[in-house]
């Protein structure tokens, strides 16, 4: 009776490890600020503005930008509202910010693209009106403002990558840079530093090729020679264990010649 108890529990513990969730997949949030948004669109900011102050700039780890505690006074009731909004260049902790229609064309502040001039740098812009925020928010990244087409209501904006997105030109966005800026220009030089950058982000780091794997683990795996042996492109429709490499690739090979720009073929 003895050793069966024994063997008994053996089996519950065996077993037991294959409840719950993996905590491979999960964000790592410790220690993160929150959500970086512009303020929920309201009266004041559709018909006139509304003055904020920066309290303090904070780091967020995981994020590139620094990102700044703006503090509202609420509208309705007897209160203060603190947002978590993007530090643009040049911002700075007592700097007074206005958000609204009737602000000033000042860096931090945040207007409609209909009432920003053509040819202005903005950043953390709305795909559409009252989203708070989805382009150009990565650090030292801007948009630029092209054109307005006042008959359709629509503005035409350059993004970081180099192209052309038209929004609705009720959408609003922070004037200025990104702060955080040239963050890449360093090189991060050694494997501990790469360790501690995305130990703050998520499980992506280090990433192991293909072909070094073995063919049970990976389509591109195993062979005499480290060789991917088929096609490294990868049709959009493939089922998921065989979907890697160049998945839908539109073109491969080296990049020649200088890249055009939205700039240039405009």
């Amino acid at each position: 009776i003895h050793i069966g108890i024994i063997h008994f529990n053996r089996l519950l513990l065996s077993t037991g490890t294959k409840e719950g969730k993996s905590p491979i997949f999960k964000a790592h949030t410790l220690n993160r600020k929150g959500a970086v948004k512009l303020r929920n669109i309201d009266y004041a900011e559709k018909h006139g503005y509304i003055k904020g102050v920066v309290k303090e700039i904070l780091h967020d780890p995981g994020r590139g930008a620094p990102v700044a505690k703006v503090q509202f006074l609420n509208a309705y009731r007897y209160k203060r509202d603190n947002e978590l909004m993007l530090a643009t260049e040049g911002m700075y902790t007592g700097q007074y910010i206005y958000c609204g229609k009737k602000a000033t064309l000042t860096v931090g502040n945040v207007l409609p693209i209909s009432s920003v001039p053509e040819g202005t740098i903005v950043c953390n812009v709305e795909a559409k009106v009252g989203d708070r925020g989805a382009f150009a928010r990565g650090s030292g990244t801007f948009a630029v403002v092209v054109s307005h087409d006042e008959d359709k209501g629509t503005s035409r904006l350059r993004l970081p990558s180099g192209g052309k997105k038209t929004v609705p030109s009720g959408v609003r966005a922070q004037i200025g840079i990104v702060a955080g800026g040239g963050r890449t220009d360093k090189p991060l030089l050694k494997a501990g530093n790469a360790y501690h950058k995305y130990s703050v982000k998520r499980n992506c780091w280090p990433k192991i090729r293909g072909v070094a794997k073995n063919p049970v683990e990976h389509p591109h795996g195993g062979g005499n020679h480290q060789h991917i042996g088929m096609p490294s492109t990868c049709g959009r429709e493939r089922p998921s264990g065989r979907k890697c490499g160049l998945i839908a690739a539109r073109r491969t090979g080296r990049l020649r010649g200088v890249k055009k720009t939205g700039q240039d073929k405009d």
